[in-house]
């Protein structure tokens, strides 16, 4: 892995995308733990394992990772409203993966929207692609991707921890400039 710089901070119009912080362990873990959420993604099981997310913040926090993740804060400057959380994984030939999910008090509020469209725009990575992958039966995210400019590439599956099964998925790509 290599040594990481200063992860930015980005701002939207109706909160900011900042790195995670160990005082966010809570707040994820409250939304996090909601199978509504679990069920959406990949790589958070349900039940959630006690230092699961403890975990989490940590591999973030270090210097030496292969994925950025960011907090959507709606609070006040140095706030602490978890919106969600979106991350970038760093894969080869300079291209990654986004990654996301809102809590369930701002599904529908285009949070994730925002939060997509300032990483294609900020490109914070400098990276030459984005991939991200959906589940079929989570339609909303796809037209997430779809608003910022992702294109289709095809159908595959994934396996969800939370489902304990493999789950049909969407794949979009998203050429970013530089």
């Amino acid at each position: 892995m290599e040594t990481i710089s200063q992860q930015p901070t980005l701002v939207t119009d109706r909160f900011v995308l900042r790195p995670v912080r160990r005082s966010d362990l809570t707040r994820i873990e409250h939304y996090a733990s909601d199978v509504r959420v679990a069920s959406r993604t990949v790589r958070i099981p349900h039940p959630l394992p006690p230092g699961a997310i403890e975990g989490f913040i940590e591999r973030a926090l270090k210097q030496e990772r292969d994925e950025d993740v960011w907090v959507m804060d709606g609070g006040e400057p140095n706030g602490s409203e978890v919106m969600g959380v979106i991350s970038l994984i760093r894969l080869d030939r300079n291209q990654s993966e986004v990654g996301y999910w809102v809590a369930p008090p701002f599904w529908g509020t285009h949070v994730a929207s925002d939060a997509v469209n300032a990483l294609v725009t900020s490109n914070p990575l400098g990276h030459d692609t984005m991939f991200a992958s959906v589940f079929h039966d989570n339609p909303a995210s796809a037209k997430v991707l779809i608003n910022a400019g992702f294109q289709y590439l095809g159908d595959a599956e994934m396996y969800c921890l939370a489902r304990a099964t493999t789950v049909p998925t969407w794949t979009y790509s998203r050429k970013l400039l530089r």
